[in-house]
């Protein structure tokens, strides 16, 4: 069941499904005498916390952490069980990584950009502007050698990591005021992390970090100008358009954001195989699950927010696009140059986009261009 393997077999959409019916399957075992499924129960052999970035309970996110520990309990049949914590409720938000590498917590649910001050590296297990979607990222990690890079950099900080969901591409934001050429951005006021925020920074613009509880007060009252969050689903719950109407897109800096399961090193390797197993499928269903969940409520929450909201959908002009895709390459390959190990990522990175990206011209690309013929 080693994912790659699993994955690269199956593909993407019938592993989910192949996944789904394990899950299921996990509960039940026919008696040796024939008789009828009972649900075999094991004794708790580990019992597990696992901390989160996102706000308790916090739509998709915070319910992806919640599948994958229920998964898991139901898998293995009671052995293993996992409590999960919202962001502040046992360390904060932002101290996912170091409560899970300092052994506080046994695991953890997060994005990896987050941790950009520890290893820049961290960042091209994320997000990176004009970088790849969730295909391509997934492919990469799964397939393409992204994994193993990224294993090699986790150890370093006493945590095993997987892929555990992908927002897909995400909106580029709500803004007060309409952005007609790149002078509207300079001087701007936004909340955008990660490497998005450096290139706004690059091209003029002014990069206010915010959590998701500051972010609609701050752009009612016009502390900040323009704020990006995630995609129509969730933006709708934050109350986003009711500071803004203004909303663009594509989501430029964030095109298929990955996000992880962290584990501790040590309580990874003590685990037994077939307990390491489970761990892999319940993440990889959760991978797939909230690409799924966000895609099917993305489109649903955009409609209602056009035809009910008076939001108006603008796409970002070509030009604007254009000198910030410009910028996003002199900033990823700063970051490339902070350390040896980012450069390694860097170019394996790179590679895989610039081989996949000649297939997805004429797979994907060609067959969205036919779409509006």
């Amino acid at each position: 069941m080693r994912r790659r393997t699993f994955l690269t077999a199956l593909g993407v959409g019938a592993a989910a499904t192949a996944i789904t019916g394990l899950i299921s399957s996990c509960e039940k075992k026919e008696s040796e005498v024939g008789g009828p499924a009972v649900i075999i129960r094991g004794k708790t052999e580990f019992e597990w916390r696992m901390v989160t970035t996102w706000p308790p309970h916090f739509p998709v996110f915070g319910e992806a952490a919640e599948r994958i520990a229920a998964n898991v309990e139901r898998m293995s049949a009671g052995r293993i069980k996992i409590k999960v914590y919202g962001g502040g409720e046992l360390v904060p938000p932002l101290g996912t990584f170091d409560a899970v590498r300092q052994g506080t917590v046994e695991c953890g649910h997060s994005a990896a950009y987050y941790w950009a001050g520890t290893s820049p590296a961290t960042q091209f297990f994320a997000a990176v502007p004009f970088g790849m979607n969730a295909q391509q990222s997934t492919a990469w990690l799964m397939a393409g050698g992204g994994q193993e890079l990224w294993d090699e950099l986790y150890a370093q900080f006493n945590l095993k990591p997987f892929p555990a969901g992908n927002t897909g591409v995400q909106m580029a934001g709500w803004f007060r005021k309409e952005i007609k050429s790149m002078d509207d951005l300079k001087g701007l006021k936004m909340r955008i992390p990660g490497l998005g925020g450096k290139v706004l920074a690059k091209v003029g613009g002014t990069v206010v970090l915010l959590a998701a509880s500051e972010v609609f007060p701050a752009l009612e009252r016009g502390v900040i100008d323009a704020a990006e969050w995630v995609g129509p689903y969730h933006d709708m719950r934050l109350g986003l358009h009711q500071a803004a109407k203004n909303y663009y897109y594509p989501g430029w800096h964030e095109p298929g954001t990955v996000l992880e399961l962290i584990i501790a090193k040590e309580k990874w390797e003590a685990l037994p195989d077939e307990l390491q197993a489970i761990f892999e499928a319940a993440a990889a269903e959760a991978h797939v699950w909230t690409l799924s969940e966000l895609e099917a409520k993305n489109a649903g929450a955009l409609k209602d927010l056009v035809q009910n909201h008076g939001v108006k959908v603008r796409p970002l002009p070509d030009d604007v696009l254009r000198a910030l895709k410009r910028a996003s390459e002199e900033t990823v390959a700063e970051v490339a140059r902070q350390d040896p190990f980012s450069g390694k990522v860097y170019d394996s990175f790179s590679k895989f986009k610039k081989e996949n990206d000649l297939w997805q011209d004429i797979s994907e690309r060609a067959y969205q261009r036919a779409l509006t013929l």
